[in-house]
């Protein structure tokens, strides 16, 4: 079929992309409705986009599909082992949705639109659009921040202890080791 008039093609949907419409990434054309995160389906622009070969992602799902794993990373010293969780003398919970009690509107609405997960920090609901995990929990993006300092984190300079997120410096400080020439003392000649 012959290209009338048209432009490039859109790298996700296949169809003419129109001069207009076009976002390029990568030397490829899409439309502007079609570049979205390939996980968690947001729209993208060149600041909050992040390419991998050929697909498109936020930096927040880049991050946790591409990015470093391990301790100091959000995910603990668990991310290091491929061993499966063991329980101490506990059974696992069943992962059956509990029914939430009907008698709160905030609950309603949560299961109305699909959201169970509570933040940490501020204990209300978090919703797919504003989620960010770290410490195994779900987080709204306002609320990511370090207990101590509360610099705003994402997955390069999250760090968590005892379920609570800290940035690198404030748990080096707080927690890293101590002792003469560590930390802020001063080293003698």
């Amino acid at each position: 079929m012959p290209n009338l008039g048209g432009g490039a093609k859109c790298a996700a949907c296949e169809k003419t992309v129109y001069h207009a419409e076009e976002v390029q990434c990568n030397g490829r054309s899409f439309h502007k409705t079609c570049f979205i995160c390939m996980g968690c389906r947001k729209g993208l622009d060149s600041t909050t986009v992040a390419a991998h070969e050929s697909e498109i992602y936020c930096k927040s799902c880049y991050g946790k599909k591409y990015g470093p794993k391990g301790y100091g990373y959000g995910q603990g010293a668990g991310a290091l082992s491929s061993d499966p969780p063991r329980y101490a003398g506990l059974q696992p919970q069943e992962t059956k949705p509990r029914p939430a009690s009907s008698n709160s509107s905030e609950n309603k609405s949560s299961q109305k639109f699909g959201c169970s997960d509570r933040c940490p920090r501020c204990s209300k609901a978090v919703y797919a659009a504003e989620k960010v995990m770290g410490a195994g929990k779900p987080w709204h993006k306002t609320c990511f921040r370090c207990a101590l300092c509360a610099k705003s984190l994402d997955s390069t300079t999250v760090t968590d202890k005892e379920g609570e997120l800290y940035c690198k410096v404030c748990y080096a400080k707080h927690f890293g080791p101590k002792g003469f020439g560590l930390g802020n003392a001063a080293m003698l000649g």
